[in-house]
């Protein structure tokens, strides 16, 4: 064979991989080293049963469909969120659709801007079951306003409950993982700890905090290798996030009742955070086109990506200003556009 026909195969076939690269982009559904993770990886039938796993804002949304999941994998709960019905209304679902028994599961209501509390949240945990295996730290709130009519307690709300109370717990429940030497520490974050959106400013800046904390805190462990953190990032999910989010003020929130059929289903989002947790992986992307090829672009080509972001929020503003609904609106638009 002549080094002209050798070079013009291995040029035909990076052009191969090339296309089929691009095919599975344009019917992604989460990053591409975790797609391969879910097809080629560990399983987490496999590797999370008989865990021990804490979930934090497991009364609605992705922590509630994560305990149901969860539940069918024989690991042990602990159900946290402040609303103690909710957590038990929960728990007699997982007992009814999973594997689990009653003394598998533990309802500990938890506030997490009650930061004095956690340390003794966090004995309680381990006096019931000896150990904590994961901790999934799922709590947080939302904001839909401007800036500028934005009260600073709105802002300093955001940041106690999605910051500092996580950061709060995560120190708590980490001397215990070090001294075991294993433990997985996994954090619901967003598409917006990445890249901006307006109408979120006090929002996006707590999930900004949150990837650098957990970022930096991931250098700081690698002499415990058992020890990983887990950043999952997904774009619009079916979920009470915009219902529950505040406004202007601290005492208000949206309530919206808006059309979510054109997110991800949470069902999904919470099976590709189980792939991550089963592969260990540090960050992954979890969003339906075009939002995830926002992710890529903001990683990749940002100055494409603010042109494109300033665009799309002159439009959400002029919607959010009008009373139209920001996220609906705006947001079935692009997604109509793009398929």
């Amino acid at each position: 064979m002549s080094w002209g026909l050798l070079l013009w195969l291995l040029a035909l076939c990076a052009l191969l991989a090339l296309v089929v690269q691009l095919l599975r982009f344009v019917r992604a559904d989460a990053d591409l080293t975790l797609l391969w993770a879910e097809w080629q990886g560990r399983r987490p039938e496999w590797e999370l049963t008989d865990m021990v796993v804490w979930v934090t804002g497991a009364s609605s949304g992705i922590g509630e469909e994560l305990a149901y999941q969860l539940s069918k994998l024989g690991v042990s709960l602990v159900l946290s969120a402040r609303r103690v019905h909710e957590l038990e209304r929960v728990k007699r679902k997982c007992l009814e659709n999973g594997n689990l028994k009653e003394k598998d599961i533990l309802i500990l209501p938890l506030d997490l801007t009650n930061r004095s509390s956690h340390e003794m949240a966090t004995k309680a945990v381990l006096q019931e079951f000896g150990r904590i295996d994961i901790l999934v730290n799922n709590s947080g709130v939302s904001q839909r306003a401007l800036c500028v009519d934005t009260s600073l307690d709105v802002f300093k709300e955001l940041i106690e409950l999605n910051y500092l109370g996580t950061v709060s717990l995560t120190k708590c429940v980490l001397p215990h993982m070090i001294e075991r030497k294993q433990g997985k520490i996994v954090t619901v974050n967003s598409i917006v700890g990445i890249i901006a959106a307006p109408l979120s400013t006090g929002y996006c800046a707590s999930k900004h905090a949150l990837r650098g904390f957990f970022n930096t805190l991931r250098t700081e462990l690698t002499t415990y290798p058992g020890i990983t953190i887990s950043n999952i990032c997904p774009g619009p999910v079916q979920s009470n996030i915009v219902k529950n989010a505040l406004t202007e003020e601290v005492t208000k929130t949206t309530g919206s009742t808006a059309d979510e059929s054109y997110k991800m289903a949470t069902s999904r989002c919470v099976r590709l955070m189980l792939v991550t947790m089963a592969n260990d992986l540090k960050e992954v992307w979890i969003a339906d086109h075009p939002f995830l090829l926002m992710f890529y672009l903001w990683q990749y080509m940002p100055t494409l990506a603010w042109w494109l972001t300033n665009k799309a929020a002159k439009r959400r503003i002029e919607n959010f200003k009008s009373g139209v609904d920001a996220d609906s609106s705006y947001f079935r638009s692009v997604k109509k556009k793009h398929d």
